[in-house]
């Protein structure tokens, strides 16, 4: 399997996590993995990007522009931002809830994400996922790294076998965490499917 799949969004949102669980459930299943990260002020909220290739086409951790399978965005400013490398054809997994960086703070700009989300919808083939919605019932938004794993599984854009997801979670998150983190991951994998079947 050859798979090139770009991570973004901002510092806190598990975009780390994600990456390393791709990557690690993708070398379970025998394949060559070279992954990168690219962290900004991460812990300030800054940018932060995740390169995953997975196979013997990539000669290189980090993806060229115009080469991603799949764009799995946190944040839709981010998504704007990275969409250069998408390839043409590819999947776009989006969280439509914004993250107002930390300039908000000092000067109003009226930032939340609507119209980088509507100028997305005529750029590629997107599923947006609303994190604030979706993490509500599980008490946290520190689960949407989780439910966008899902998500994009469940379109069949990860190419890996969820069973092996399942397992490369049980053993990235703490255990106590671990049943809360599989529901989580189910949801995802609802609304990745539930995508598919209405396009």
């Amino acid at each position: 399997m050859n798979k090139d799949i770009l991570i973004c969004g901002v510092g806190g949102q598990g975009t780390v996590l994600a990456s390393r669980i791709i990557a690690a459930a993708a070398m379970e299943e025998g394949n060559t993995v070279h992954s990168a990260e690219t962290i900004g002020m991460a812990q300030r909220g800054g940018s932060v990007t995740s390169h995953v290739r997975v196979g013997e086409a990539a000669f290189s951790p980090l993806i060229p522009f115009g080469g991603a399978d799949l764009l799995l965005a946190f944040e839709p400013a981010e998504a704007v931002r990275n969409l250069k490398y998408l390839k043409k054809g590819g999947k776009a997994v989006i969280n439509t809830a914004a993250t107002r960086p930390v300039t908000e703070s000092l000067k109003s700009t009226g930032y939340d994400g609507r119209e980088m989300t509507a100028w997305l919808q005529g750029k590629c083939d997107c599923v947006f996922v609303n994190a604030e919605e979706e993490c509500a019932p599980f008490g946290s938004a520190k689960f949407l790294n989780i439910i966008l794993l899902g998500v994009a599984e469940g379109t069949g854009s990860l190419g890996l076998r969820r069973e092996a997801l399942l397992e490369q979670i049980g053993k990235q998150v703490p255990a106590r965490f671990l049943e809360i983190n599989t529901r989580a991951f189910r949801r995802g994998l609802e609304i990745g499917e539930a995508s598919v079947r209405t396009e």
